[in-house]
């Protein structure tokens, strides 16, 4: 029974040392989701193998919260194996095998709830977030709060297919600001990377594009294909940015302020 409680400790402690490293990650600056899998990745071995996890590793800060990862996922694994070991196979048991087996689904059960659980989530990253403030030197901010993500708004990778609308047009032509839609980069196939990319730069087929907007103008330009119904469904999306803009400039108290400045 021991040692079945030791190895949900293990799991436990596991679980929330990935938690509080995939914070660290994202105030980092990457995505929730990377961050996470990153974090997963240096916890169990799993290795490094894209160009995403490059850019992980050549990060100073990132590298050290991957490098404390690994090493507690190696002392975690070579003990939860160890504890599972003696849980079922060791020479003196305290308890009937049913009993052991049920323990364990039930914490691992458990377990699981908890790793998916929003409420548990919401919670645990505020606590973590308050460490990090008080305890490193790690520079706190709240990257998806401070851009909107948590909102309508996101940041998104977007392949350039050949057929696609974008293919073949430099930026300015594309007039995507107009739609509400900003291109913060633009990487060439050959690994060619292009930061807050200029109106002359054009878009080639196989271009990955890093674009922010709302989620609607982001999923409508992604759909969008070359030819005349591409040309409509960019005029109309045109108009709902306009349209979009001023409903939110409604919202915004400041918007009709007065100028006293005069």
């Amino acid at each position: 029974m021991l040692a079945v409680l030791s190895l949900l400790v293990v799991l436990a402690i596991s679980f929330l040392v990935t938690r509080i490293a995939s914070s660290a990650l994202i105030h980092t600056g990457l995505s929730r989701e990377v961050a996470r899998f990153q974090a997963r990745s240096a916890l169990t071995g799993a290795g490094f193998t894209t160009t995403e996890s490059e850019r992980v590793v050549n990060h100073p800060v990132r590298r050290r919260i991957l490098m404390v990862l690994m090493l507690v996922g190696n002392a975690g694994i070579i003990t939860a194996v160890s504890s599972l070991l003696l849980a079922f196979i060791g020479s003196e048991q305290d308890s009937p095998l049913w009993l052991r087996v049920g323990l364990l689904v039930t914490g691992l059960v458990v377990l699981r709830g908890a790793a998916s659980s929003r409420f548990v989530d919401r919670h645990l990253s505020r606590w973590i977030d308050r460490l990090l403030k008080r305890y490193t030197t790690i520079e706190v901010r709240d990257f998806a709060s401070l851009l909107g993500l948590s909102g309508d708004y996101r940041i998104v990778e977007s392949a350039v297919d050949a057929g696609d609308w974008l293919a073949g047009r430099t930026l300015e032509q594309s007039a995507l600001a107009e739609e509400g839609v900003l291109v913060l980069a633009v990487q060439r196939k050959d690994g060619t990377f292009r930061g807050t990319p200029s109106g002359e730069i054009e878009i080639h087929p196989d271009d990955m594009l890093v674009l922010y907007g709302h989620v609607e103008a982001l999923e409508r330009l992604d759909a969008r294909r070359r030819g005349p119904g591409g040309e409509l469904d960019h005029l109309d999306a045109v108009v709902e940015g306009e349209q979009r803009r001023s409903a939110e400039a409604r919202r915004d108290p400041d918007a009709d302020a007065p100028n006293h400045s005069d």
